[in-house]
């Protein structure tokens, strides 16, 4: 297995992941300054969790509990931040187009997650072989 992948940085949904985080990052900052300590530090925090619970899935890979639980922590993180980047929406801070991509590309990851969690060793192979071809 760590022939095939060496770095969690190598993982396509930790890429996606990292990739999302910086979107809402780079959306967020127009958001009003009274939601400064609120809703633009909550959709910030759930979207850099992403990338960071993938990152610690791996690294945990050895022990299937922990993990699934890292993986499982993940996902949560994505789904909260889809239900912040509604409430964006809902407040007139993202447009429409703007909050379907960013939800689309969520459930991309939420996929990639819930097709991992079974097999770490047999992902990270056919991710590396995928990459190649």
């Amino acid at each position: 297995m760590s022939e095939d992948i060496r770095s969690f940085r190598e993982l396509e949904v930790w890429q996606k992941a990292m990739a999302l985080a910086m979107d809402v990052y780079r959306e967020s900052v127009r958001f009003p300054a009274s939601e400064r300590y609120a809703l633009t530090d909550d959709v910030r925090r759930t979207s850099r969790s992403v990338p960071s619970n993938v990152a610690e899935a791996w690294r945990r890979r050895r022990y299937p509990a922990a993990f699934a639980g890292k993986l499982s922590e993940a996902e949560g993180g994505a789904a909260g931040t889809q239900s912040h980047l509604e409430i964006c929406l809902r407040c007139g801070y993202l447009t429409a187009p703007t909050a379907k991509k960013l939800d689309d590309a969520y459930e991309d990851v939420l996929s990639m997650l819930v097709k991992m969690a079974p097999s770490p060793e047999k992902r990270a192979k056919r991710a590396r072989r995928e990459e190649s071809d």
